[in-house]
C-alpha cells in the first residue's frame, strides 16, 4: 500500500469547539477516518480504553489538565503519534518535557500550513511505528517456532530414543522433503506422540 493511501484515525481532544472544527477542516476524509473528539483528558481516556488511534492530538490545556502527563503515557502505552499544542509561552519548557517520550509539540497560535506539516511528521512516525510492530511480531514467531521445534525434538528423542542431532535431522529433512514449515512438521509430532501417549 502506498504510503499516500494510508488512512489515520485521529483522536483530538479539545475543549474548544473552534480548534475543534478549524482542525476537522483541516483533514481530508480520504486520509484521515474515522475521527472522533473529547472535550476533557477524562472523556479522552475513556475513548482510548476502548479504541486504538493511529494520532491522538491533544489541544492543552483543558479543563481537566494541561495534558502533558496525558500526551507522555499515550505515547509510552500506546503505537500512536501524539501531537500536544500548547501556548507559545510556555511551549519550550513544555517542549524539554515531553520530547524524551516522542510526544510532538507545537506552540499556538498556529497556522494551516504547520499543522499540515506536523501531521505529516505524525504520518512518518507512524509509519515507522508500524514497522517496528512488524518486527517484534515477526521475532515472537520466529521464537514461538524455535520452542516447538524444540519440544518436538523432545518427543523424538523420548519416544524413538532419537540423540538431538538426529531428530533435528528429521524434524529438517521432514520438512524439506514435504515442502512445509519446520513448524508444521513440529506440531505434527507433538500431535501423534500427545495421542499415543494417553
Amino acid at each position: 500500500m502506498a504510503f499516500r493511501e494510508r488512512v489515520y484515525s485521529i483522536l483530538i481532544v479539545s475543549a474548544a469547539d473552534s480548534f475543534t472544527s478549524a482542525l476537522v477542516g483541516l483533514l481530508p476524509e480520504a486520509g484521515y477516518s474515522p475521527i472522533h473528539t473529547a472535550a476533557s483528558l477524562s472523556a479522552a481516556k475513556r475513548v482510548l480504553a476502548e479504541e486504538t488511534f493511529d494520532f491522538v492530538i491533544i489541544n492543552s490545556p483543558l479543563p481537566d489538565g494541561a495534558g502533558t502527563r496525558f500526551a507522555i503515557d499515550t505515547c509510552c502505552s500506546r503505537q500512536a503519534a501524539v501531537l500536544l499544542l500548547v501556548k507559545n509561552d510556555i511551549h519550550s519548557e513544555i517542549y524539554d518535557k515531553v520530547m524524551e517520550y516522542g510526544v510532538f509539540t507545537l506552540p499556538k497560535p498556529t497556522s494551516k500550513p504547520t499543522v499540515t506539516l506536523a501531521l505529516n511528521w505524525m504520518g512518518s512516525a507512524r509509519e515507522r511505528l508500524r514497522q517496528l510492530e512488524k518486527k517484534s511480531l515477526s521475532v515472537q514467531e520466529k521464537m514461538a517456532e524455535i520452542r516447538l521445534v524444540n519440544r518436538a525434538k523432545w518427543v523424538l528423542i523420548s519416544e524413538l530414543n532419537m540423540s538431538e542431532p538426529d531428530a533435528h535431522r528429521y524434524i529438517e529433512k521432514q520438512a524439506m522433503d514435504r515442502c512445509v514449515t519446520k513448524q508444521r512438521i513440529a506440531e505434527e509430532i507433538i500431535k501423534t506422540y500427545a495421542v499415543s501417549s494417553h
